[in-house]
């Protein structure tokens, strides 16, 4: 899948410009809540690759601190969200097992940024997910997803634990509320963007 600008609206001179298309990756531990984020803020129906749980998953699917969890994500979460008249985000959220990984390569192949889910009560399951958009050279702003009961830490506390440089953005959000999502969004963009725009000096000399 190719993303930019779209090119349907080229030799109709009335016709408003076609907006412009991003990918985004959504991404941290298991049970995380990336299904959640891609729903709540999603204009279509998410395409959703959930299963049920099994025993015979059971060994590889650590459960401590989501018990509740029945399901897991096999291959990706899909939606789409409209930011505004010019911008279009499509969104993959990608499964948190290990054993999934191999998907990884190719959901990321286009991406303009990503969002790295994070729980503060299972912080080292997102560490995984920080390694590979930072050796990948993929600019990703981190969302700590404040579930009911959890213990609410600063920001810059949450940054010094996951030992992440300065410009990477750190947030606080709900993953059921679209609003709190959009703005982790809207974050992801101009943090993907501004890196861009610095790496290009670097690239032209």
């Amino acid at each position: 899948m190719v993303f930019g600008r779209s090119e349907r609206s080229r030799g109709t001179a009335a016709a408003p410009p076609e907006p412009a298309t991003f990918k985004l990756l959504v991404a941290g531990g298991f049970g995380v809540g990336k299904t959640t984020l891609v729903g709540a803020v999603s204009e279509i129906k998410p395409l959703r690759t959930e299963e049920l749980l099994t025993e015979a998953g059971r060994p590889f699917d650590d459960l401590d601190g989501v018990e509740a969890k029945s399901t897991t994500t096999v291959a990706m979460d899909f939606g789409r969200i409209t930011i505004n008249e010019k911008a279009v985000l499509y969104l993959f959220g990608t499964p948190g097992q290990d054993r999934f990984w191999f998907l990884w390569d190719e959901l990321a192949q286009g991406a303009l940024g990503a969002v790295v889910l994070a729980d503060t009560r299972r912080l080292e399951d997102c560490f995984s997910a920080i390694d590979y958009f930072e050796r990948r050279g993929i600019a990703f702003t981190v969302a700590v997803n404040c579930f009911d009961g959890a213990a609410r830490h600063p920001v810059e506390t949450i940054r010094e634990a996951l030992d992440l440089d300065a410009q990477v953005p750190v947030m606080l959000c709900d993953a059921r509320e679209r609003e709190s999502v959009r703005d982790v969004l809207v974050s992801v963009v101009r943090h993907a963007m501004r890196t861009a725009a610095e790496r290009a000096p670097a690239a032209a000399t």
